[in-house]
């Protein structure tokens, strides 16, 4: 269920050390509007709109039938509680965000952990791939996207959106100033929500935009 934040997380650590790009806080809190993104594109999260019981602009949990996963459960259980502004729920989920990430990728047999040696207090470890499909695939769409101007799917879109607000695709990508420029205007308009109109999509997609809107102020 948590495509989105785990195909962040899997491009990310897809370098030469095996660790995560940005630096902690930054990535910490895309990883957290990741996850909060898929729970939009599962419909159990939307932002509250004119004429719902809590303040307009809040994301509110609701109400849907199957089991989450570890990597979505917490941040499904504390919008459960109350509804929260996008800013105040990207602060809360991305505390523990990573380790859950990490931990469940590590699960499903696409990474490893590696204990890298380190002076600091707490141990720093690297994640390098075990498989490179999904990975692979996740880079192809995300590239085909930018570069291509192929309709991207919803979780590339999610992702160029996050890293797009949070002035990230840096940590993807290497390129020269026409380069960034091309990816800017492109990024710009993903994450403008215009994806939606290039190929047919339903309530989940459209959810997803709408979400992704509202975090995006939250990010920058």
């Amino acid at each position: 269920m948590a495509q989105i934040a785990e195909d962040l997380f899997l491009l990310l650590v897809d370098n030469a050390t095996a660790q995560p790009a940005l630096e902690r806080q930054r990535r910490e809190r895309v990883l957290a509007a990741a996850v909060l993104l898929d729970l939009a594109l599962a419909c159990r999260v939307r932002p509250s709109a004119p004429g719902d019981a809590v303040e307009s602009g809040r994301l509110v949990a609701l109400r849907a039938s199957g089991a989450t996963d570890p990597v979505v459960e917490p941040a499904f259980a504390l919008l459960q509680k109350q509804p929260l502004s996008p800013s105040r729920a990207i602060a809360k989920v991305s505390k523990d965000v990573q380790d859950n990430v990490a931990l469940h990728l590590e699960r499903l047999g696409q990474i490893s952990r590696v204990r890298v040696p380190s002076s600091r207090f707490n141990p720093v470890y690297a994640w390098p791939l075990t498989r490179r499909e999904r990975v692979a695939a996740a880079r192809t769409d995300l590239l085909a996207a930018l570069f291509d101007r192929r309709p991207p799917t919803p979780a590339t879109a999610a992702i160029v959106t996050v890293l797009h607000a949070a002035d990230g695709l840096g940590a993807l990508l290497s390129l020269n100033d026409r380069g960034w420029r091309w990816v800017h205007s492109r990024a710009t308009e993903i994450a403008s929500g215009s994806w939606v109109d290039e190929y047919p999509t339903g309530l989940p997609e459209v959810n997803l935009a709408v979400t992704a809107s509202a975090l995006r102020s939250a990010l920058s």
